[in-house]
């Protein structure tokens, strides 16, 4: 028996692939398997290799695995592409019509099951996915009427008929293989879980999520990948609530009509990858500039330009700190998990209230797009937090205006609500006093700038920095951000095994960088390496600009449109102890 499994299908994009991951995972999740989902795909609607990579496993994870136990392939191409992560003695669960070879070298036993010629027998070969998962599935021995409980999930709406005929195709494939291999393969038995039933969802189903909890009633946005799951979700649930969401003409339009709507008084969001954030930078200077709050998650691709639309990559940092002209208060807050991608989004809606200021939800690809277990959340944490929302504002006299952006000590002014008795000011792009009339006086205008800028002074969000299992003085301090922190975790354990002590820190507020949380542990470690998928170390040199120490940072990245491997970043971590230098990947 095993307490870890890792499952890979691979095809064409159009080919069912990802309803066959879809059912796997889900039947997996009914058994109480924890979870974690790595998609590839091209950036075709169909055509193009893709696969879906699941690591199933008796305890919590949150990395993708380094090799590859089951290997199901509708063509040859996913063979040739996949098989080197095949572990020895690894297996290949293909369709019979296209021949299927091994490649030279490649340890794996192969089962050529006659998958699409079934599902024809069946009445049409899209039920091709379904034969494939029972042949899979059946290897593992783990119990058939669990995953056909899935099937009725996944066809229901269809009718009775289509849910037999794909419980049949299931059932074929798996008598298929079965009598080929004897009965199921004693490798690749798994511990029992622990039966207690998971949430399984995508980063950005957890975004959407936390966004009705927030109290967003409007979401405007324009589709991109990987965000759009954002807009799709809410599309379904908003509604129930009472809100909407609105698919704007693009994304200026989107940013501009949730700064509206903000100011009125509405929750509201968009969200929109590199791109669609380049687009609204403009419109964010007007939000900092009129001080109002405005909430925008940006799901990290691979860029520039329109790039690697379906890849990993974590390069919009310096992006979303410096992008507006001119200088304005933001906040940029990295969520670590799916649980952060909750918590964090309701975060937002209460920080950008408080201090009247853009926020910035910034995930990355495999964050947002890969499906993971995650525990229970806990609706008792949640709180809404306005800020200085002035009412019963005193009638004003005469011709006098609310002082909307008056002088505090904090910075922060008292905002009302459109119609709100005696709360009536102006509100402009241009810089202004304290009642909003436009001015360019030198002096009020260094007033609002000091006032618009010292909002932010020593705030720092809940876990602004995560910190686990610090050692006092440990050999290295891996440092990251976003979706490396599950992966960073295994790479510490195998360095653990090597005798090599390191502290883990995953930053989490961006912008303003946590200068204070973080020095102490630059300052503790022997040597500071930061992972981060992109070209030119954005979070490196964040980190030295702001906390210094640049004498002992080294940095491995990767930029290929693919996440790190837990091998990837043991190898470097250790190489660094040793000789002082990391190679790039």
């Amino acid at each position: 028996m095993i307490s870890q499994l890792s499952w890979k299908i691979g095809g064409q994009q159009g080919e069912g692939v990802e309803s066959t991951d879809r059912i796997f995972s889900t039947a997996l999740n009914r058994l109480g398997y924890y979870l974690y989902g790595y998609r590839h795909f091209s950036s075709r609607i169909k055509g193009g290799h893709t696969n879906n990579k699941i690591r199933i496993s008796t305890k919590p994870i949150r990395a993708i695995s380094d090799d590859l136990d089951i290997l199901v392939a509708f063509d040859q191409e996913s063979i040739d592409l996949n098989a080197k992560e095949l572990r020895s003695g690894g297996v290949i669960v293909a369709d019979a019509k296209f021949n299927p070879v091994v490649p030279d070298g490649i340890d794996a036993k192969l089962f050529a099951v006659p998958i699409t010629a079934m599902a024809e027998e069946l009445g049409t070969s899209l039920m091709k996915n379904m034969v494939a998962s029972g042949a899979s599935w059946a290897l593992l021995g783990l119990p058939l009427e669990v995953f056909n409980k899935a099937v009725e999930e996944e066809f229901g709406r269809k009718g009775a008929a289509i849910v037999e005929k794909n419980i049949e195709a299931v059932k074929r494939g798996a008598e298929f293989v079965l009598e080929q291999a004897g009965g199921p393969l004693d490798a690749f038995k798994l511990d029992e879980a622990d039966g207690m039933q998971k949430l399984f969802m995508i980063g950005n189903e957890a975004i959407g999520l936390g966004s009705i909890a927030a109290g967003c009633r409007l979401m405007s946005a324009y589709p991109i990948t990987p965000a759009s799951e954002i807009m799709e979700y809410l599309i379904k649930k908003l509604p129930k609530f009472g809100g909407t969401v609105i698919q704007t003409e693009d994304e200026i339009a989107a940013v501009t009509m949730a700064i509206g709507a903000n100011y009125a008084g509405v929750r509201t969001m968009t969200a929109s990858a590199g791109p669609g954030l380049s687009l609204m930078m403009e419109a964010i200077g007007l939000a900092g500039m009129t001080e109002t709050p405005l909430v925008i998650v940006n799901t990290q691709r691979g860029g520039p330009s329109t790039g690697l639309p379906t890849k990993q990559e974590q390069s919009d940092l310096n992006a979303m700190i410096y992008g507006t002209h001119g200088e304005i208060p933001k906040i940029v807050i990295a969520p670590a998990s799916i649980e952060d991608c909750f918590y964090d989004t309701i975060e937002s809606f209460n920080l950008a209230e408080e201090y009247q200021v853009p926020v910035i939800l910034m995930t990355d690809l495999q964050l947002s797009l890969g499906k993971q277990s995650c525990e229970p959340l806990d609706y008792g944490k949640i709180e809404i937090r306005r800020g200085k929302l002035a009412e019963n504002v005193p009638a004003l006299e005469g011709h006098d205006l609310f002082k909307r952006y008056e002088l505090t000590e904090d910075g922060i002014s008292p905002r009302v609500l459109p119609g709100e008795k005696g709360g009536l000011h102006h509100v402009t792009g241009v810089e202004h006093d304290e009642t909003g009339r436009p001015s360019e006086n030198a002096v009020n205008r260094q007033k609002m700038m000091d006032k618009r800028l010292g909002k932010l002074s020593g705030m720092y969000i809940r876990d602004a920095i995560r910190v686990d299992a610090p050692s006092e003085k440990p050999d290295l301090l891996i440092v990251g951000m976003g979706s490396t922190g599950g992966t960073i975790d295994e790479a510490r354990r195998a360095l653990a095994e090597d005798g090599i002590t390191s502290n883990h820190v995953t930053v989490r507020q961006i912008h303003p960088f946590p200068t204070e949380l973080l020095r102490p542990y630059l300052h503790n470690a022997k040597q500071v390496i930061v992972i981060e998928n992109n070209a030119t170390a954005q979070l490196a040199s964040q980190i030295k600009m702001n906390a210094g120490f640049a004498d002992k940072i080294e940095s491995l990245l990767k930029y290929d449109g693919n996440p790190f491997l837990p091998s990837e970043v043991h190898k470097a971590c250790k190489e660094l102890s040793a000789n002082g230098n990391v190679q790039r990947v």
